[in-house]
């Protein structure tokens, strides 16, 4: 069983990610393969299989042994450097589903609270959105009681807040359409609604989208429409996608920041936490803190010269 060891930096960092590489060469004996997956931002280390003793354990247990080892030894050689990585073993990385959150991870915005802001309650509505990412409280009893408190906006007012203050994250569009170009399945969920999750959708090239639906009166807001999508329901859609693909967890990618997150990125065989929340930082096989969602390419041995969109 070969193990990855993936490093990914913002550009111009060369010597920030050749110093890492040599501190893990030295503590595994020079035993890795290295490899540029782009020069200056991204790097590969392949561990071959490591020679087991006769009363090693075998199978799966020895080797998420062996990954947890490695974890603890990237975790060390990187330290307080501006960097992210990931360990796992080099069969099956490159995946045939990605499922991204949208809010904080897709685009830059929460759509909840860039909607509050022409309340001018803004950063009251942050303040509750901040505390349901952390898993505090309940998401979907929340997002009901903060909806309750924008009814009587307009459509047009949205669709004004959509196209003028809601951008993609950097790499958004790229990570999409190589994986896209690559034959993977993707897919948007989000506890956010359609009329934002069907333009974000487009924008980024997402096959298919699932959210949550207002409620309309005579162009107002009027509500939330039930059943709300929200930690749950985000785990029974990466499961329904997938069975729809033939897709066994193993093939599938998952990228998320919040606490609604947690059981769709623990479901899927690569769980990548964007930018996350503690809760869901620790819940995860890799995070992503200083670098772009490019990063996601680049853990499943993806090269720059491979990327598309």
């Amino acid at each position: 069983m070969e193990i990855a060891i993936t490093i990914t930096a913002n550009p111009s960092q060369e010597d920030l990610l050749l110093d890492a590489a040599a501190a893990l060469q030295r503590d595994l004996n020079g035993a890795l393969q290295f490899r540029w997956l782009a020069q200056g931002e991204a790097i590969d280390l392949i561990l071959p299989p490591p020679e087991s003793p006769p009363d090693a354990p075998s199978g799966a247990d020895l080797g998420r042994a062996e990954i947890a080892h490695i974890k603890e030894m990237t975790a060390e050689a990187v330290g307080e450097r501006p960097m992210d990585w990931c360990v796992q073993r080099t069969a099956g990385r490159k995946k045939r589903m990605l499922i991204a959150d949208m809010d904080s991870t897709i685009i830059g915005q929460e759509s909840l609270v860039e909607m509050a802001e022409l309340r001018g309650i803004g950063p009251e509505i942050a303040a509750i959105t901040k505390r349901a990412m952390r898993g505090e409280f309940d998401f979907e009893a929340s997002l009901r009681e903060r909806i309750g408190q924008l009814k009587g906006l307009r459509a047009a007012d949205l669709e004004h807040v959509l196209h003028d203050r809601i951008t993609l994250n950097p790499g958004a569009r790229t990570l999409v359409e190589t994986m896209k170009a690559n034959g993977a399945h993707t897919v948007l969920v989000s506890g956010s609604f359609t009329i934002f999750t069907h333009s974000v959708a487009a924008r980024a090239g997402f096959a298919k989208e699932h959210s949550n639906v207002l409620s309309w009166e005579n162009g107002h807001l009027a509500g939330i429409a039930e059943p709300v999508l929200g930690r749950e329901a985000k785990l029974a859609a990466i499961k329904e996608e997938a069975a729809g693909q033939g897709l066994s967890p193993a093939g599938v990618i998952a990228v998320g920041d919040g606490a609604n997150d947690v059981d769709m990125l623990r479901w899927a065989g690569l769980g990548v936490a964007y930018r996350a929340a503690p809760v869901l930082a620790a819940a995860a096989d890799a995070r992503v803190n200083h670098t772009g969602l490019t990063s996601l390419l680049y853990f499943q041995g993806y090269t720059r010269g491979e990327f598309a969109g």
